[in-house]
């Protein structure tokens, strides 16, 4: 009699292994609850970086090499000229090498933005990060205090500088007759 049972119960026990197969695939769907929260923030992230980047960084590495650097060296007086240059070409340096780092890694964030899960470079980014963060703390510690002592005495380029920088970042309007 108990083959008999097993025979009866053997559909039944299909079932059940076929509910702990269902369970299983489930409680995997539902452990991805909480990473799709960071995955949209990777997107968001990797959307800011692009625009910012496009839209900031080129731009202000611009005017400082077009607007700022040559000011402060046409007026740096004969003591600080050597020094300013110096700080120049560092810079200027930094931003191609800043650039460059960027230019790799900008399709594959671009990607990520877009909703892929590509490949990043991610010590590209760390690359990026530690150097940007030693460069902006080299401008923020010697260039700019030259810069503010050199063009300080010139009221009048300094003046010109921030009035240049302003309208660049001003939004034109037209108004109609």
């Amino acid at each position: 009699m108990t083959s008999n049972v097993n025979l009866e119960s053997a559909p039944l026990d299909n079932f059940s292994e076929c509910h702990s197969g269902i369970v299983r695939h489930l409680n995997d769907l539902d452990s991805l609850v909480p990473l799709l929260e960071p995955a949209r923030q990777a997107h968001r992230l990797a959307a800011e970086a692009v625009r910012f980047f496009r839209s900031s960084i080129f731009e202000h590495h611009d005017e400082e090499e077009r607007e700022l650097f040559p000011a402060v060296i046409a007026n740096a007086n004969a003591d600080e000229r050597s020094k300013a240059q110096e700080a120049v070409d560092r810079l200027v340096r930094e931003h191609r090498h800043l650039e460059s780092v960027w230019s790799k890694l900008e399709p594959q964030l671009d990607a990520i933005a877009h909703g892929g899960a590509g490949d990043v470079d991610v010590e590209a980014i760390r690359l990026l990060v530690a150097n940007y963060q030693a460069h902006a703390k080299f401008e923020e510690d010697v260039f700019l205090p030259l810069a503010k002592a050199v063009l300080g005495r010139q009221g009048d380029h300094m003046a010109a500088l921030g009035l240049r920088l302003h309208m660049r970042h001003t939004p034109l309007q037209v108004t109609p007759f």
